[in-house]
């Protein structure tokens, strides 16, 4: 008889207010990933194998503690995610200096078998963004922020980079990190100003990609991922991209809010923010599109900001220009 696996929760770093708790994450059976440095590409190889390969835990109660005491309960799906969100007035209390708000989860204890949960208790945390915060930053990660290859031909380059190369051995684009502790800070000169990563990667790369922004020290924040859809799933196709769809819960969810938008020229993060600017007038403060050294696809890019007047637009090549850009825009000091 074949023994079980240990199971954990994934949380995941959400976003709310000081009246809207949220809480997302997904259950799953516990592959033992381990993200070390300096791997063997034996090693790496087997992690990503395992990220996708890991089992999920469908139809489980889920309960999750806030910091006073508070106990909500809610139920994963068949992929095994839960999305959770409530109306409360507790959220404010228990901030950190930096606008978290940290809760607990865990499996309902009589749902599951104790010899299958090592530690029944999962941290996650939630970003309230401060009132001082001038403007929040929404930023594409492939080739905007790690070197991918989205815009190579069938993609290989993306795939070649993710299962060949671990998290450290990854390089961050040049000069990233400065811009945006840059436009954390604003002309304030204090890191208030959130940050939220929105990307077309699969959630089984969420922890790749979270050992990869603390490695690299950029500025934390939510990574919203989209779920991993094979030639054989069966549930409707969203109607909205991911990315369009993520950016206007922000808008929502942060009415007064502005925001700068960052992206790159080799998907349809241009199409994006463009419609999305023209659509809500005078929310979006600045539009930065990093070049992918693709000629055709950057000229494209080109004549359709051409006539362009929402915002500030700038295409990218070097991060002294965005930061020069940014200065003389008002966004930095």
């Amino acid at each position: 008889m074949f023994k079980k696996k240990a199971l954990r929760i994934n949380t995941y770093l959400g976003y709310g207010t000081n009246t809207l708790f949220r809480a997302t994450g997904r259950a799953l059976e516990d592959e033992n990933i381990d993200f070390s440095t300096n791997q063997r590409i034996s090693k790496t190889l087997r992690n990503i194998y395992r990220q996708f390969e890991s089992d999920e835990v469908r139809n489980v109660s889920i309960i999750i503690t806030l910091p006073d005491g508070t106990i909500l309960e809610t139920k994963t799906d068949h992929e095994g995610y839960y999305n959770f969100t409530i109306d409360t007035s507790s959220c404010k209390d228990h901030l950190d200096q930096n606008g978290w708000f940290p809760y607990k989860v865990s499996y309902k204890s009589d749902e599951i078998r104790k010899e299958i949960i090592d530690d029944n208790e999962f941290p996650s945390q939630m970003l309230i963004p401060s009132t001082k915060a001038e403007f929040g930053i929404i930023s594409d990660i492939d080739d905007t922020i790690i070197h991918t290859g989205v815009a190579s031909f069938f993609k290989w380059r993306v795939i070649a980079n993710t299962i060949f190369k671990n998290f450290d051995k990854r390089q961050a684009i040049e000069g990233t990190v400065k811009f945006y502790k840059k436009l954390q800070e604003g002309t304030n000169t204090t890191p208030e100003n959130p940050f939220f990563y929105v990307s077309n990667s699969p959630w089984n790369l969420y922890d790749y990609l979270s050992a990869f922004f603390k490695k690299n020290n950029f500025p934390k924040g939510p990574i919203l991922l989209r779920d991993f859809r094979t030639p054989f799933d069966k549930t409707p196709k969203p109607k909205i991209p991911h990315k369009k769809s993520e950016i206007l819960n922000l808008l929502q969810t942060y009415p007064k809010m502005k925001f700068v938008l960052i992206g790159d020229c080799g998907e349809k993060d241009a199409y994006i923010y463009r419609k999305i600017a023209e659509d809500f007038p005078g929310r979006i403060l600045a539009i930065y599109l990093r070049s992918v050294n693709h000629r055709r696809k950057e000229k494209r890019i080109q004549k359709m900001m051409s006539t362009f007047t929402s915002c500030p637009v700038l295409l990218v090549r070097t991060s002294d220009e965005a930061l020069d850009h940014a200065k003389k825009n008002g966004l930095i000091h």
